[in-house]
């Protein structure tokens, strides 16, 4: 039974540490992705401000620097050296804000795309009613002034007919009949009358022509990604304007200012990055730009904590039995086992040479597997564990406590073998 769970057991452990490993292996293409994804939005917000080729250089310098800094980061305590820690720190967090500042840009592109033309069909109706507007008022005064005319025109002609009109004198004074005096005025009416049934059939077909484009807006609201929709709507307003303008000025009026449409390709245009976006912020933008940086961090932190290879068997040897020569072993707030690297009172006292355990340390903090928390102390990885646990496996503690000097000479046969020595 206990064969049998201890079996079970190793099973187990393989399984755990075969599924962390290839999630640490797996975080790096993910970190890559991350960044080239992070590059593509800063590059894009950046390429608006200046050439592309330096927005490239500067997106892979910054990408580089947000990954870089963390994995220094993660290394470091800013007890060991607090002005690297500041450097660092600060050199990560410009890098952040230029990545996220930019990318913003992308981002807010993308959310707000649908408010914008929202905001675009809101103004092009307001733009096409104030002047649909003018031109119903225009309209109006065309009428009134036409109708007052060809009132004009009969109440001259009836006054002529009745011979009562000013201008008339003389022998044709308070004749009744139809005279030359009527048949003039009664041409201006008939030309008044004429024009202002022309009036109201050209008002009328400028009637339709409105209510054509009042569709077409409308229509145009539902589809707004649409060029044909789009272009009815400016041939509507177009045809429109003709009219109206052809209207004034056949009446003596002054046409009414039209607003400037622009084509579809100027009213479906994306939007230009300034820095105008951040006066109505869109948070939503944001938390997705920051998000993309965050998770870069994160991982690349988390990456840290795996050496950059595995240790040979002679290396594995070297570092059990360097850190071996340590006697002063605890446990930190951090719960990893923290030793302090400098010598002792006594070994001091006695002249001891730390070279080769002070090598090993060294070596270890190189490849990842150690990390200094301060200027005389260092604690282990996480990764140093299981080697220091398969060491422990093949070695007999006592016999190593009872002989120091031969700990001492395995370890520089070992070094030896290494090219160390």
């Amino acid at each position: 039974m206990t064969a049998s769970v201890w079996r079970i057991g190793q099973l187990l452990n393989s399984v755990q540490s075969t599924f962390v490993g290839l999630l640490r292996v797996w975080s790096i293409p993910i970190v890559l992705l991350l960044s080239i994804a992070s590059g593509y939005t800063t590059y894009y917000g950046m390429s608006f401000f200046i050439t592309w080729w330096i927005a490239l250089i500067i997106t892979v310098a910054v990408q580089s620097i947000v990954v870089i800094c963390t994995l220094e980061l993660a290394g470091l305590h800013w007890r060991a050296n607090l002005s690297r820690f500041l450097a660092i720190s600060i050199s990560l967090l410009i890098a952040l804000l230029v990545s996220v500042s930019f990318s913003y840009f992308k981002f807010y592109e993308f959310s707000q795309r649908d408010n914008i033309l929202i905001e675009r069909h809101k103004t092009l109706e307001q733009d096409v009613t104030r002047y649909l507007d003018e031109i119903a008022r225009l309209k109006s005064r065309l009428v009134v002034n036409q109708k007052q005319r060809f009132e004009t025109a009969a109440r001259e002609a009836g006054q002529a007919y009745l011979g009562s009109h000013p201008v008339m004198q003389g022998e044709h004074r308070n004749k009744v009949g139809k005279g030359p005096f009527w048949s003039h005025y009664h041409e201006i009416q008939q030309r008044e009358q004429a024009q202002l049934e022309k009036l109201e059939r050209d008002v009328s077909e400028l009637d339709r022509g409105l209510l054509n484009l009042r569709a077409g807006l409308k229509e145009f609201s539902f589809r707004m990604n649409e060029a044909p929709a789009y272009e009815k709507v400016l041939l509507a307003f177009q045809s429109i304007q003709g009219q109206a303008d052809s209207l004034a000025v056949g009446q003596g009026f002054p046409p009414v200012k039209a607003p400037l449409l622009g084509s579809f390709a100027e009213f479906n245009r994306g939007v230009n990055p300034s820095f105008a976006m951040w006066k109505t912020i869109s948070w939503f933008a944001l938390a997705c730009a920051a998000m993309v940086d965050f998770f870069t961090v994160i991982l690349s932190y988390r990456l840290e904590f795996t050496a950059p290879g595995p240790l040979t068997e002679e290396e594995k040897e070297l570092a059990y039995l360097g850190l071996r020569q340590f006697n002063e072993f605890t446990i930190n707030h951090n719960d990893e086992l923290e030793f302090p690297i400098e010598k002792t009172e006594l070994e001091r006292a006695r002249r001891y040479s730390d070279w080769t355990r002070m090598f090993t340390t060294a070596f270890l903090l190189n490849r990842g597997y150690l990390r200094k928390i301060s200027r005389k102390s260092v604690e282990f990885a996480p990764n140093l564990y299981p080697i220091i646990a398969e060491r422990l496996k093949f070695k007999r503690e006592d016999a190593v406590l009872r002989a120091p000097a031969a700990n001492e000479e395995k370890l520089r046969e070992v070094m030896e073998k290494k090219l160390y020595g």
